[in-house]
């Protein structure tokens, strides 16, 4: 099978996915980040736009919501009047040699921006700051590391990409990051839940160390005046019964009738 010279390999579509993300997460262009490639790969920046549309954008669909997410983030940083800004992360060389110049008709801002939709960005907000410097650190070694030591054009030289980091790998960090920001918040609240409940309990339980001193000390009052009432009883039960053994037997005797009469003493 024939291969064509021009075609797009694995190395050229990473760089390409690596580069429109970059650009569009630091507020740039998507026509810029076609012409950075255009000038690194040697191709027109309409070819780029093409092959980002019909190939990878397919393959990074989420990283590029992912990209305009944390550029919405960072315009809300920076404010209106910074923020709302385009800003070009790459111009074009003035001068090139006329070798090396395409025989390709110019592409307008106009033609460019109909091979590029918009995508409508969702309104979720996240806090991807740690995860925008590793990306950052990460792409800038391996398009150092991809340019250096190879056959050179345009003032850079093409090298394999590396193996190190992928934009699955990368959509796979995202997306567990959200779901364990949100355990966390839920953990968060559950324990500010629980010292609430553990300030009550410990409340309730001094409540209740306080009833409990009272009972004890109205318990030996109590105590106390039970066994008073007790002394008291004991002695009036001695007095009546001293009185009946003192008190003389009283005798009774029958008239005719049958009918009992005391008998005076």
């Amino acid at each position: 099978m024939k291969v064509r010279q021009d075609a797009w390999t694995e190395e050229d579509d990473l760089l390409l996915a690596e580069t429109v993300l970059r650009h569009v997460r630091e507020g740039s262009t998507q026509l810029n980040a076609f012409e950075e490639v255009g000038d690194r790969l040697n191709r027109t920046s309409a070819a780029c736009g093409f092959r980002w549309n019909a190939v990878v954008r397919h393959n990074y669909e989420k990283a590029l919501q992912l990209a305009k997410k944390q550029r919405k983030q960072r315009q809300r940083l920076l404010g209106k009047d910074q923020g709302g800004k385009k800003k070009l992360l790459y111009t074009p060389p003035v001068e090139l040699d006329a070798t090396l110049m395409e025989v390709t008709p110019p592409v307008t801002m106009e033609a460019a921006g109909e091979l590029i939709p918009d995508i409508p960005e969702e309104k979720e907000q996240f806090d991807l700051e740690k995860m925008v410097e590793e990306l950052n650190a990460k792409t800038a070694a391996n398009q150092h590391a991809r340019f250096a030591g190879s056959e050179v054009q345009y003032g850079y030289s093409r090298q394999a990409a590396p193996q190190g980091l992928t934009m699955q790998a990368v959509i796979a960090f995202l997306q567990n990051y959200d779901s364990t920001s949100v355990h966390a918040q839920a953990l968060k609240s559950e324990n500010e839940r629980l010292k609430r409940e553990i300030a009550n309990l410990k409340k309730q339980n001094e409540e209740m160390e306080a009833k409990i001193q009272d009972l004890e000390q109205n318990t030996g009052v109590i105590q106390e005046d039970y066994e008073t009432l007790l002394k008291i009883m004991n002695k009036a039960r001695k007095l009546v019964l001293f009185e009946e053994d003192e008190r003389p037997a009283t005798t009774f005797k029958m008239d005719r009738n049958g009918n009992l009469e005391k008998v005076a003493e």
